[in-house]
């Protein structure tokens, strides 16, 4: 157990989740960060493991309810008690190369990979993997009731930037200080247990990564400009559809294709798409503001044509537009919760048995986590050890692309990726 290196005052030992926070189920989001052996890093494998403990214990000072419990997977608050988090050591016989294509749940300490905790599990947890060819794999798992992918990002940033300047008071470092917002107390809210819109589970999963270089998005872009030429969607189109507003749907439009291959009857579905509100919020919240400030875009299908890309950019950007200068989260939420009201319960339920989650963490830092040995070769934080269809987006390790990490049943995935389409604007790896 990694603990913090000075104790949290008492003042700040009980820390309030928000109730967007208590909505969100207590499972661990993965991240893997593979850094290649650099012959010009004079460092042993030892000297890095004594710096990435000391870095994360002088880290959770700061992030210290990282460092506490939950008293139950319901609880609205932690216990910043400094327990510490999990931290394993592991040593890998193979080459580092053979792990990069999914992320391998053995690569997490204790298999802590979108699963369910018990009560007073560590909130966080750390394992660092050594491969034969002198390579390294450092993992990270962090209880989505604390935070959102934005707040893992944060944190890793800001642990990685301690461990290359030595303090969290160095002048490179405060900048990346975390932002806590005050919740009131509140008894358990218990929404999410009983929310009908939630991941689809599949019998068989199966998990690609397609590349999509920047000169392919910006031609898709273009087409889906052409495509609403003439259409009610044009105006919105127009003020120029981003890479990850396309993608998102060209990804959409041939999961849809795929899950219903010549079917007779329509299969309805639901995408939805976790957006970031701290930049949108009045006034705006610092990206290191930790919690669940995030807000959910749904886009009903309820026909094929439903799928087009022109009809799902629009349909992403109008409520999009929607969540700017919104006053506070909760009504962030409350938009969300709008539009599922509108939908009847069956015809919710329908969806919801086929929804496809897509996440960007694209302009994340991510790609820049350097504890003081370099960039990483690769950054996974993807659905792979999930058994949820879903899709996260990062930018490429050399900046020329988005990666898309898609998880689908194998029957679905095996249409996915033979799509002519899709592969028009992307390459397998």
């Amino acid at each position: 157990m990694i603990k913090p290196s000075s104790p949290t005052p008492y003042h700040l030992r009980t820390y309030n989740l928000s109730e967007i926070d208590q909505r969100i189920a207590h499972v661990y989001m993965p991240l893997i960060l593979y850094y290649p052996n650099h012959e010009i890093c004079s460092l042993t494998p030892d000297d890095k493991v004594r710096v990435i403990k000391m870095s994360l214990s002088q880290s959770l000072t700061r992030y210290y309810p990282f460092a506490g419990r939950l008293h139950t997977p319901t609880a609205s608050y932690i216990d910043c008690n400094d327990e510490g988090v999990v931290f394993v050591e592991a040593k890998n016989d193979s080459q580092l190369n053979m792990f990069q294509q999914i992320s391998d749940g053995q690569l997490f300490a204790d298999g802590m990979v979108w699963e369910n905790t018990h009560e007073r599990a560590s909130l966080a947890a750390v394992q660092v993997n050594h491969f034969a060819c002198g390579g390294m794999a450092v993992t990270v798992s962090m209880s989505h009731r604390i935070g959102d992918a934005c707040t893992l990002d944060s944190f890793v940033s800001h642990w990685a930037s301690v461990a290359r300047y030595g303090s969290t008071d160095h002048k490179e470092v405060l900048p990346l200080d975390p932002h806590f917002i005050q919740s009131p107390a509140t008894t358990n809210f218990l929404a999410y247990e009983t929310s009908v819109l939630k991941p689809w589970r599949c019998a068989n999963p199966v998990t690609r990564k397609f590349v999509f270089p920047n000169s392919k998005l910006q031609d898709l872009k273009n087409k889906v400009i052409a495509l609403a030429e003439g259409e009610s969607t044009l105006s919105i189109i127009n003020k120029l559809p981003t890479r990850v507003e396309v993608l998102t749907a060209l990804v959409y439009k041939t999961v849809v294709a795929a899950t219903n291959p010549g079917s007779s009857s329509f299969k309805p579905s639901i995408l939805v798409v976790p957006v970031n509100i701290r930049n949108k919020l009045v006034p705006k919240l610092p990206q290191t503001t930790v919690g669940n400030l995030i807000a959910d875009m749904l886009v009903t299908t309820r026909h094929e044509s439903e799928s087009s890309l022109c009809l799902v950019v629009s349909e992403i950007k109008k409520q999009k537009m929607e969540l700017e200068r919104v006053q506070n989260p909760q009504l962030a939420r409350q938009k969300t919760d709008l539009i599922l009201s509108r939908l009847g319960n069956e015809d919710l339920e329908n969806m919801a048995k086929r929804s496809f989650w897509c996440s960007s963490l694209c302009m994340s830092g991510l790609n820049k986590v350097d504890f003081g040995w370099g960039y990483p070769k690769l950054v996974s934080t993807t659905y792979g050890s999930s058994t949820h269809t879903g899709s996260v987006l990062m930018d490429t390790p050399n900046g020329d692309g988005i990666e898309a990490w898609v998880t689908l049943e194998t029957q679905d995935m095996e249409r996915f990726q033979n799509d002519k389409d899709m592969l028009s604007f992307a390459k397998i790896n």
